[in-house]
């Protein structure tokens, strides 16, 4: 099976060929996926070199110029080390662009703790107007950067990730598809932890949440869910543990509830290892998953 990644570059070639307002912004990384876009379309195929501030500068100048730019690199390099050009030339200029990560959280252990980003959402979380994708398969990454794209001029962020789940799902870029139902808990799983929630809750009396785009919250569906299944809600999240918390507490303030946020820890792993290590060490792992799981939402559940 390709990734997301590798799904990547041909879908957003095909983009560049069908929607004259496409451009694509790179910083060296990704640039041999566009070898023959940039032969067709050299000035809509920009490489900017190992400069992350002017990758985004750049890609917010095509969009005040009514282009739709798609700006592509690392997480790290893209979110966390020009954060200050996301702030001012996206945000503070009402400019829209579609940003594409790769690298996620550890998906390069060998690259070392400069190539990691366990914390991009949550400092998306403190700008406004971001939509935020978190596909779990390379179907569904396909589906959403078309939908990223295809949304005007809106800020978005498509988080793809070497991790995968073994099928894809219909996914919308809004809401979030119900998998299981329950009576003792929501569990919320996103993007490319749901194989691993689905076998940890293998059993277990709970509806299971599947989302795909987290940002904006699908508060609609959590509290459907917990009408049902009641209010201890488990989230798993493929980045920093407890980044959605806020979200849930919000949506479910008018009731008493309980949140356990599962995802990716502060502490740094400074033997990197390979992913599924890091996995483990984080607690993502199903195992792991079911022993946390379960001692949140009590024995019998």
């Amino acid at each position: 099976m390709d990734t997301m990644r590798d799904r990547f570059g041909p879908v957003v070639t095909r983009l560049l060929d069908e929607d004259p307002r496409v451009a694509v912004v790179l910083a060296e990384i990704g640039a041999d996926a566009f070898t023959d876009a940039a032969r067709r379309h050299p000035d809509r195929v920009v490489n900017v070199g190992i400069r992350e501030q002017l990758l985004v500068g750049a890609g917010a100048g095509l969009a005040l110029t009514g282009m739709r730019p798609v700006v592509h690199t690392f997480a790290s390099f893209l979110v966390e080390r020009p954060f200050e050009q996301l702030k001012l030339d996206l945000g503070h200029q009402d400019a829209g662009a579609v940003l594409v990560s790769a690298a996620a959280s550890f998906d390069w252990p060998a690259g070392g703790f400069t190539h990691m980003a366990p914390g991009d959402v949550a400092l998306l979380d403190t700008l406004d107007g971001w939509t935020v994708h978190v596909p779990g398969h390379p179907d569904e990454a396909e589906t959403l950067l078309r939908h990223a794209v295809a949304a005007g001029d809106d800020k978005v962020y498509v988080r793809l990730s070497a991790q995968s789940n073994a099928a894809g799902r219909p996914v919308d870029g809004q809401r979030f598809r119900t998998l299981r139902e329950g009576r003792s808990g929501v569990v919320l799983a996103v993007g490319p932890v749901l194989d691993e929630v689905l076998e940890a809750t293998s059993g277990l009396d709970v509806t299971v949440l599947y989302a795909t785009t987290v940002r904006p919250f699908d508060t609609a569906a959590l509290e459907r869910a917990t009408r049902a299944a009641g209010t201890d809600v488990v989230l798993v999240e493929p980045y920093l543990a407890g980044t959605s918390t806020a979200v849930v507490n919000d949506a479910l303030s008018h009731v008493p509830h309980r949140v356990l946020g599962l995802g990716v820890g502060r502490r740094e792993l400074r033997r990197y290892g390979r992913l599924e290590e890091h996995v483990a060490a984080h607690g993502l792992d199903a195992g792991s998953l079911r022993r946390r799981i379960g001692a949140f939402l009590g024995p019998g559940r």
